[in-house]
Protein backbone atom coordinates (compact mmCIF):
# COMPACT_ATOMS: atom_id res chain seq x y z
CA UNK A 1 0.00 0.00 0.00
CA UNK A 2 1.19 3.57 -0.69
CA UNK A 3 1.24 6.27 1.63
CA UNK A 4 0.22 9.56 -0.20
CA UNK A 5 -2.73 9.67 1.58
CA UNK A 6 -0.83 9.39 5.32
CA UNK A 7 1.63 12.13 4.02
CA UNK A 8 -1.10 14.31 3.39
CA UNK A 9 -3.14 13.33 6.59
CA UNK A 10 0.09 14.04 8.69
CA UNK A 11 1.28 17.20 6.46
CA UNK A 12 -2.08 18.56 7.96
CA UNK A 13 -1.71 17.59 11.32
CA UNK A 14 1.79 19.40 11.51
CA UNK A 15 -0.15 22.45 10.02
CA UNK A 16 -2.70 21.89 12.82
CA UNK A 17 -0.03 21.57 15.47
CA UNK A 18 1.66 25.00 14.31
CA UNK A 19 -2.00 26.95 14.16
CA UNK A 20 -2.82 25.05 17.76
CA UNK A 21 -3.30 27.75 20.71
CA UNK A 22 0.21 26.89 22.83
CA UNK A 23 2.23 26.90 19.97
CA UNK A 24 0.81 29.76 17.88
CA UNK A 25 1.05 32.44 19.68
CA UNK A 26 3.88 31.60 21.71
CA UNK A 27 6.08 31.66 18.39
CA UNK A 28 7.62 34.84 18.42
CA UNK A 29 9.10 34.35 22.54
CA UNK A 30 10.90 30.99 20.89
CA UNK A 31 12.14 32.83 17.14
CA UNK A 32 13.07 35.57 19.88
CA UNK A 33 15.18 33.04 21.81
CA UNK A 34 16.42 30.91 19.37
CA UNK A 35 17.80 33.99 17.42
CA UNK A 36 18.71 36.12 20.40
CA UNK A 37 17.01 38.85 19.24
CA UNK A 38 14.18 41.08 20.05
CA UNK A 39 10.62 40.58 18.56
CA UNK A 40 11.18 44.33 18.14
CA UNK A 41 14.48 43.46 15.68
CA UNK A 42 13.06 40.75 14.12
CA UNK A 43 10.45 42.77 13.01
CA UNK A 44 12.37 45.77 11.79
CA UNK A 45 13.99 45.80 8.37
CA UNK A 46 16.86 43.27 8.57
CA UNK A 47 20.15 43.19 6.49
CA UNK A 48 20.32 40.17 4.54
CA UNK A 49 23.12 38.49 6.96
CA UNK A 50 20.99 39.04 9.85
CA UNK A 51 17.61 37.58 7.46
CA UNK A 52 19.84 34.66 6.76
CA UNK A 53 21.33 34.33 10.50
CA UNK A 54 17.54 34.46 11.68
CA UNK A 55 16.68 31.63 9.11
CA UNK A 56 19.38 29.07 9.80
CA UNK A 57 18.23 29.36 13.69
CA UNK A 58 14.93 28.67 12.65
CA UNK A 59 16.04 25.55 10.53
CA UNK A 60 18.33 24.14 13.26
CA UNK A 61 14.92 24.47 15.85
CA UNK A 62 13.23 22.85 13.53
CA UNK A 63 15.69 19.86 12.65
CA UNK A 64 15.88 19.63 16.47
CA UNK A 65 12.56 18.87 17.07
CA UNK A 66 11.95 16.89 13.68
CA UNK A 67 14.61 14.36 14.95
CA UNK A 68 13.05 13.81 18.09
CA UNK A 69 9.60 12.71 15.86
CA UNK A 70 11.34 11.16 13.74
CA UNK A 71 13.03 8.56 16.06
CA UNK A 72 9.38 8.45 17.41
CA UNK A 73 8.35 7.66 14.75
CA UNK A 74 10.72 4.71 13.59
CA UNK A 75 10.62 3.16 16.92
CA UNK A 76 6.61 2.97 16.34
CA UNK A 77 7.21 1.88 13.18
CA UNK A 78 9.80 -0.78 13.78
CA UNK A 79 7.63 -2.53 16.64
CA UNK A 80 5.03 -2.82 14.35
CA UNK A 81 6.36 -4.88 12.33
CA UNK A 82 7.80 -6.97 14.36
CA UNK A 83 4.93 -7.70 16.10
CA UNK A 84 3.20 -8.36 12.24
CA UNK A 85 1.38 -10.83 13.37
CA UNK A 86 -0.89 -8.98 15.11
CA UNK A 87 -1.40 -6.18 12.92
CA UNK A 88 -5.24 -6.13 12.75
CA UNK A 89 -5.33 -5.91 16.51
CA UNK A 90 -2.67 -2.78 16.26
CA UNK A 91 -4.70 -1.13 14.01
CA UNK A 92 -7.89 -1.10 15.51
CA UNK A 93 -6.33 -0.03 18.78
CA UNK A 94 -4.47 2.34 16.62
CA UNK A 95 -7.56 3.56 15.26
CA UNK A 96 -9.23 3.68 18.60
CA UNK A 97 -6.68 5.95 20.17
CA UNK A 98 -6.96 8.22 17.06
CA UNK A 99 -10.45 8.65 17.69
CA UNK A 100 -9.68 9.55 21.55
CA UNK A 101 -7.25 12.16 20.45
CA UNK A 102 -9.32 13.79 17.96
CA UNK A 103 -12.56 13.93 20.48
CA UNK A 104 -9.94 15.64 23.08
CA UNK A 105 -8.45 17.74 19.83
CA UNK A 106 -11.94 18.91 19.50
CA UNK A 107 -12.73 19.75 22.98
CA UNK A 108 -15.71 16.89 23.22
CA UNK A 109 -13.60 14.62 25.98
CA UNK A 110 -11.79 15.86 28.86
CA UNK A 111 -8.34 13.56 29.85
CA UNK A 112 -6.89 15.36 32.64
CA UNK A 113 -3.77 13.15 32.02
CA UNK A 114 -3.46 14.73 28.19
CA UNK A 115 -3.50 18.29 30.23
CA UNK A 116 -0.26 17.91 31.95
CA UNK A 117 2.43 19.80 30.98
CA UNK A 118 5.81 18.69 30.48
CA UNK A 119 7.31 21.62 30.34
CA UNK A 120 11.40 21.87 29.90
CA UNK A 121 12.90 25.15 30.01
CA UNK A 122 16.81 26.22 29.11
CA UNK A 123 17.38 29.30 31.33
CA UNK A 124 19.85 30.48 29.16
CA UNK A 125 19.96 29.21 25.11
CA UNK A 126 23.57 27.09 24.36
CA UNK A 127 25.25 29.23 21.94
CA UNK A 128 25.81 28.33 18.15
CA UNK A 129 22.93 26.78 15.79
CA UNK A 130 23.59 23.76 17.96
CA UNK A 131 22.35 25.39 20.19
CA UNK A 132 19.29 26.26 18.32
CA UNK A 133 18.84 22.52 17.80
CA UNK A 134 18.90 21.81 21.02
CA UNK A 135 16.21 23.82 21.56
CA UNK A 136 13.62 22.48 19.34
CA UNK A 137 14.68 19.13 21.11
CA UNK A 138 13.55 20.54 24.21
CA UNK A 139 10.55 21.47 22.01
CA UNK A 140 9.88 18.34 20.94
CA UNK A 141 10.11 16.64 24.47
CA UNK A 142 8.30 19.42 26.33
CA UNK A 143 5.36 20.80 25.36
CA UNK A 144 3.24 17.12 25.06
CA UNK A 145 -0.26 18.95 25.60
CA UNK A 146 -0.02 21.26 22.76
CA UNK A 147 1.46 18.52 19.93
CA UNK A 148 0.88 15.27 22.00
CA UNK A 149 -2.34 14.32 20.81
CA UNK A 150 -2.02 15.38 17.64
CA UNK A 151 1.58 13.79 17.34
CA UNK A 152 -0.03 10.23 18.75
CA UNK A 153 -2.41 10.35 16.35
CA UNK A 154 0.50 10.06 13.60
CA UNK A 155 2.09 7.17 15.57
CA UNK A 156 -0.58 5.83 15.84
CA UNK A 157 -1.47 6.22 12.32
CA UNK A 158 2.25 4.92 11.36
CA UNK A 159 1.92 1.97 13.75
CA UNK A 160 -1.46 1.27 12.43
CA UNK A 161 -1.05 1.32 8.49
CA UNK A 162 2.72 1.61 7.66
CA UNK A 163 3.80 -1.49 5.93
CA UNK A 164 7.53 -0.79 6.89
CA UNK A 165 9.42 1.26 9.12
CA UNK A 166 10.86 3.84 6.53
CA UNK A 167 6.80 4.66 5.36
CA UNK A 168 6.21 5.03 9.22
CA UNK A 169 9.57 7.66 9.39
CA UNK A 170 8.13 9.30 6.04
CA UNK A 171 4.49 10.01 7.79
CA UNK A 172 6.65 11.91 10.84
CA UNK A 173 9.05 13.79 7.98
CA UNK A 174 5.65 15.23 6.71
CA UNK A 175 4.51 15.92 10.12
CA UNK A 176 7.34 17.57 10.73
CA UNK A 177 7.04 19.42 7.70
CA UNK A 178 3.61 20.72 8.53
CA UNK A 179 4.78 21.72 11.35
CA UNK A 180 8.28 23.39 10.58
CA UNK A 181 7.54 24.87 6.96
CA UNK A 182 5.14 27.82 8.57
CA UNK A 183 7.85 27.74 11.22
CA UNK A 184 10.04 28.71 8.89
CA UNK A 185 7.95 30.75 6.58
CA UNK A 186 7.21 32.89 9.59
CA UNK A 187 10.37 33.07 10.53
CA UNK A 188 11.79 35.47 7.58
CA UNK A 189 8.38 37.52 7.61
CA UNK A 190 7.87 38.19 11.45
CA UNK A 191 5.42 41.56 10.76
CA UNK A 192 3.79 39.54 8.26
CA UNK A 193 3.21 36.59 11.08
CA UNK A 194 2.11 39.26 13.73
CA UNK A 195 -0.66 41.09 11.68
CA UNK A 196 -2.10 37.24 10.72
CA UNK A 197 -2.08 36.14 14.13
CA UNK A 198 -4.24 39.01 15.21
CA UNK A 199 -6.99 38.06 12.53
CA UNK A 200 -6.60 34.43 13.07
CA UNK A 201 -6.90 34.71 16.68
CA UNK A 202 -10.40 34.59 16.68
CA UNK A 203 -10.78 31.16 14.76
CA UNK A 204 -8.39 29.29 16.40
CA UNK A 205 -11.29 27.18 18.60
CA UNK A 206 -12.85 26.70 15.16
CA UNK A 207 -10.00 25.23 14.02
CA UNK A 208 -9.21 22.93 16.90
CA UNK A 209 -12.29 21.31 16.01
CA UNK A 210 -11.74 21.23 12.76
CA UNK A 211 -8.24 19.38 13.60
CA UNK A 212 -10.25 16.74 16.16
CA UNK A 213 -12.97 15.92 13.74
CA UNK A 214 -10.04 15.45 11.24
CA UNK A 215 -8.36 12.96 13.26
CA UNK A 216 -11.88 11.24 14.19
CA UNK A 217 -12.79 10.86 10.61
CA UNK A 218 -9.33 9.48 10.01
CA UNK A 219 -9.11 6.70 13.19
CA UNK A 220 -12.66 5.64 12.19
CA UNK A 221 -11.28 4.96 8.56
CA UNK A 222 -8.07 3.23 10.04
CA UNK A 223 -10.52 1.16 13.00
CA UNK A 224 -12.53 -0.16 9.78
CA UNK A 225 -9.84 -0.93 7.41
CA UNK A 226 -11.30 1.32 4.67
CA UNK A 227 -8.24 3.93 4.96
CA UNK A 228 -6.05 1.58 3.33
CA UNK A 229 -9.20 1.30 0.33
CA UNK A 230 -9.29 5.01 0.33
CA UNK A 231 -5.47 5.01 0.15
CA UNK A 232 -5.18 3.05 -2.50
CA UNK A 233 -7.65 5.31 -4.56
CA UNK A 234 -5.71 7.99 -3.50
CA UNK A 235 -2.54 6.42 -5.31
CA UNK A 236 -3.92 5.67 -8.50
CA UNK A 237 -4.96 9.69 -8.72
CA UNK A 238 -1.53 10.59 -7.35
CA UNK A 239 1.26 11.01 -10.36
CA UNK A 240 3.57 8.67 -11.19
CA UNK A 241 6.21 11.02 -10.26
CA UNK A 242 5.40 11.95 -7.21
CA UNK A 243 4.47 8.18 -5.69
CA UNK A 244 8.26 7.62 -6.59
CA UNK A 245 8.93 10.79 -3.97
CA UNK A 246 7.27 9.52 -1.55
Amino acid sequence: MGQSLGVAVAFSAGLFSFLSPCVLPLFPAYLSFVTGMSVGDLTAEMTAGARRRVLLHSLAFVLGFSAVFVALGASVSAAQVVFTGYREWIQRVGGVLIIVFGLYVAGVLKIGVFARTRQYHLSAKPTGYLGSFAVGITFAAGWTPCVGPILGSILSLAGGTAETWQRGVGLLVAYSAGLGVPFLVSAVALGGFLKFFRRYRPYIPIVERAAGALLVVVGLLVFTNYYAILNSWAVSLTPEWLLRRL
